[in-house]
């Protein structure tokens, strides 16, 4: 516990709210404020190496500050733990509540998809490219206000926004063709893809592009620039509405 010894100056943990591979998220409060924080947890040896995108999450977020933003309060680093004191977010990830609702409806999809708009646009106007946007990187605090998470994969091309980028990172139910393809891509353009691919997911409630094998997903991915994408599943209302707004975001213009 002598890791703990300088947090719990500051802040009284609870019960944790999350895990992953590496780290665990834990409810805390803030001794002096009373603030609720979530605490993002990790042991550095198992970190291994993924401890290079840890520090390029934490430069990030020191960096930006936006309403759609989870804010960064405190980084306190240790021999053996990494601690990541960020703004708790009580409503719990856009992904489960599409699950829950089975899809949004046109209103709450223009709520919700508007404030994802202002947080990838403030991102990039910073110099940053996400590149791994989907709606598990996504919260909802306690006013139902969307919050961007997890800068791990995020770049901050050099010398200007034009710089093309090399890395092929992300999920790929939401990656741009040229970024699968290995090609060269414009960072901010990739993110704008998967805003295109969000948006169909939150008015639909699936994906539109999916396969159980990494190959054909690959294919539909890649064909989709190629040739229409039928919009299934949406009321027809809302179908010219979706495909034109898919088709900005897979030619960049959104």
């Amino acid at each position: 516990m002598k890791d703990y010894d300088e947090l719990l100056k500051y802040y009284e943990l609870y019960e944790t709210i999350g895990t992953g591979g590496f780290a665990k998220v834990k409810l805390a409060c803030h001794i002096l404020t009373g603030e609720m924080v979530a605490i993002k947890i990790m042991d550095k040896n198992a970190l291994g190496s993924d401890l290079p995108r840890v520090k390029t999450e934490i430069d990030a977020l020191k960096n930006l500050r936006h309403q759609h933003i989870c804010q960064l309060y405190h980084v306190l680093e240790t021999t053996n733990k990494i601690f990541i004191v960020l703004e708790y977010c009580p409503g719990g990830e856009l992904f489960d509540y599409i699950i829950s609702q089975d899809r949004l409806s046109e209103e709450e999809t223009r709520v919700v998809f508007r404030q994802i708009v202002a947080a990838v646009a403030y991102v990039h106007s910073r110099g940053y490219a996400h590149r791994d946007l989907k709606p598990e990187n996504f919260l909802f605090d306690e006013h139902h206000k969307v919050k961007m998470i997890d800068f791990g994969l995020c770049a901050k091309p050099k010398g200007n926004k034009d710089y093309l980028l090399q890395t092929c990172c992300g999920s790929l139910a939401y990656a741009a063709p040229e970024l699968i393809q290995g090609k060269s891509y414009l960072g901010s353009e990739a993110d704008v893809w998967s805003m295109g691919i969000l948006l169909y997911v939150l008015m639909c409630g699936f994906l539109p592009f999916d396969d159980d094998n990494v190959m054909a997903l690959y294919k539909k991915i890649v064909a989709c620039s190629m040739q229409e994408c039928r919009i299934r599943g949406l009321p027809s209302r809302c179908q010219k509405k979706a495909w034109d707004a898919k088709q900005r975001a897979s030619e960049g213009n959104m």
